[in-house]
């Protein structure tokens, strides 16, 4: 440990000054917050005082709402295995026609907001839904043929939905590293099928399959949006009860205890993702096949069983995956006598009985604004902390990481809830001030920032510095000369996805979005409810337009070759 730290600060000389903005930044906006609920769960009336969780473990509603929590992200971190792990095998181990535009569509879901997720889901399963206005009439039906809407199927599904993605690209893209003369050795030696998998395949994917599965379950765990507009009053989770405690009820002693609980939840699984990686991982070639001259077996070559099973496989998971979208997509162009452009005309109009003090067109303004703001500011603090990574080693490097990951491990209920108990007294009195959403917004994406910047930065050929220093260039004009040509690219990544996260956050904001101007993912919400087919097709048209955004900036992420970012 010793050598180290001086291994570090050899190094360090001025890389110091890097880590001043995103520390400071963080010592405001994120550990300030989480010292005030701790104060809030435990101090609140003077001395310590822990009888606000000792009420939350005696009382059996509280100790349900855990259980159920657990329970669901679990049974959705199952369902999701079983569904996309024929896909991960199927994209590793075959070519097909139209395999990249797949790839990309199965991996749309996991960029959309939550907010955009449920909405889908509620405009296909819900009783005035895509599939009940198309089947039921033809069937002679006076009801709705399928209604899960507040039911527990309605939530898993979009949970799945959801986290499909993760699986694909994490375990699919493990499973095309993996050389293919293990399997050609094993099937040599008259291996089965199932041999071959429990002997060699499983074995090889259990690092994957459990870094997977952790990141599935936190997902699941500390899921907001999913479950708070489709599970409705029935289901609450530990992420929904914070919100309603401190909200509804205001029993901030309560929600503070509760974000508690969130917080040791969800750090303890990070670091045993954190623990898997490092110890677990078995030593393979990391080049892939394509790039040894032994690609996938072509379709030509496929079997008719084989492509049978690709075939089956993107019909089923296209349908899974594109119906809730497609079911959006046409209740926000659904009027009472056919297609209609009412609900984007009416957007942006300010109805006498509308819930928005302004037109609901505004927020999307409002939310272009925070973006912008909270992209600035993410990249402008993700630049100099990712300098500081890059440029030391040892200790400092170790630390400092996990450090500035740690508000992907929180929940954004969790930072929003701390927001508003923390900035409402000077000298933080930002209770009233617009630049909360961004710097909340800018939190949730600096994680997200750093992990797009630090192989790019870390790519730099140190010798190029060497050569401009040898030729009298002073460090900051080195910097312009050198690195930033070549992490151009990779800037403008980060700040894509910090302007796409910061568009469709939902948990932090439903905290701290003032009444005049909400976000476009809390006018959402309050739109779903709202009774009137004008409240819920606005809805529809506000989903439609939110998911465009987002997904038009992955999709050009994607196409560049820049969206791999936590592996997928």
């Amino acid at each position: 440990m010793a050598a180290s730290m001086a291994t570090g600060f050899k190094r360090l000389k001025y890389p110091i000054l890097f880590l001043i903005p995103p520390l400071l930044f963080l010592g405001t906006f994120y550990f300030y917050p989480l010292i005030k609920i701790v104060h809030l769960s435990f101090f609140s009336q003077g001395p310590w005082n822990s009888a606000s969780l000792k009420t939350l473990f005696a009382a059996p509603f509280f100790l349900k709402m855990i259980w159920f929590t657990t329970w669901q992200a679990a049974v959705s971190t199952l369902l999701t295995f079983m569904f996309a792990l024929p896909g991960a095998f199927i994209f590793a181990r075959y070519d097909f026609f139209g395999k990249s535009f797949f790839r990309s569509l199965f991996t749309l879901p996991f960029v959309l907001p939550t907010v955009v997720v449920a909405a889908g889901f509620d405009a296909l399963l819900a009783p005035q839904g895509l599939i009940n206005g198309v089947l039921a009439p033809g069937l002679g039906l006076s009801g709705p043929l399928i209604n899960l809407e507040g039911s527990i199927w309605i939530i898993l599904a979009a949970h799945v939905f959801y986290n499909y993605a993760i699986v694909l690209r994490l375990t699919g893209g493990f499973l095309e590293n993996i050389e293919p003369e293990i399997f050609e050795a094993a099937q040599t030696l008259g291996a089965s099928p199932l041999k071959l998998f429990a002997s060699i395949v499983f074995p090889i994917l259990k690092p994957v399959l459990a870094a997977s599965g952790l990141l599935v379950f936190i997902f699941c765990f500390s899921s907001f949006g999913v479950i708070l507009l489709l599970g409705g009053t029935r289901f609450a989770t530990i992420e929904v009860e914070i919100y309603r405690q401190a909200v509804h009820i205001f029993n901030l002693p309560a929600a503070a205890a509760l974000s508690l609980i969130q917080i040791g939840f969800t750090f303890g699984i990070m670091w045993l993702y954190a623990r898997i990686q490092r110890r677990h991982s078995i030593p393979l070639n990391p080049k892939p096949r394509l790039s040894r001259g032994q690609g996938h077996v072509p379709t030509t070559q496929n079997t008719t069983g084989e492509r049978a099973m690709i075939a089956g496989h993107l019909i089923l998971t296209s349908i899974f995956l594109g119906a809730p979208l497609l079911a959006l997509l046409v209740g926000s162009f659904s009027g009472g006598d056919g297609p209609s452009f009412d609900f984007y005309r009416a957007l942006g109009e300010n109805r006498v009985d509308s819930v928005f003090f302004a037109p609901p067109l505004e927020s999307m303004v409002i939310s272009v604004k925070f973006a912008l703001a909270a992209t600035v500011m993410a990249v402008g603090l993700g630049i100099p902390g990712a300098l500081f990574l890059s440029r030391t080693r040892g200790f400092l490097t170790a630390f400092f990481d996990p450090i500035f990951m740690l508000p992907l491990s929180t929940s954004a209920v969790t930072l929003g809830f701390g927001f508003i108990i923390a900035f409402d007294r000077p000298p933080l009195n930002l209770r009233n001030s617009a630049a909360l959403i961004p710097a909340v917004h800018c939190l949730v994406a600096f994680p997200f920032v750093i992990r797009a910047l630090l192989p790019a930065i870390r790519g730099v050929p140190n010798i190029l510095r060497d050569a401009a220093a040898a030729l009298g260039a002073p460090p900051l004009a080195t910097w312009r000369a050198v690195d930033l040509p070549i992490i151009r690219r990779a800037v403008f990544t980060a700040a894509v996805f910090a302007f796409t996260i910061s568009m469709g956050e939902f948990g932090a904001a439903s905290f701290i979005a003032r009444p005049g101007a909400p976000t476009i993912p809390v006018a959402i919400y309050r739109f779903l409810g709202q009774p009137g087919a004008m409240n819920y097709g606005q809805a529809m048209a506000m989903s439609c337009a939110l998911m465009a955004a987002t997904a038009a900036g992955f999709i050009f992420l994607d196409k560049t070759g820049s969206s791999r970012i936590g592996g997928l």
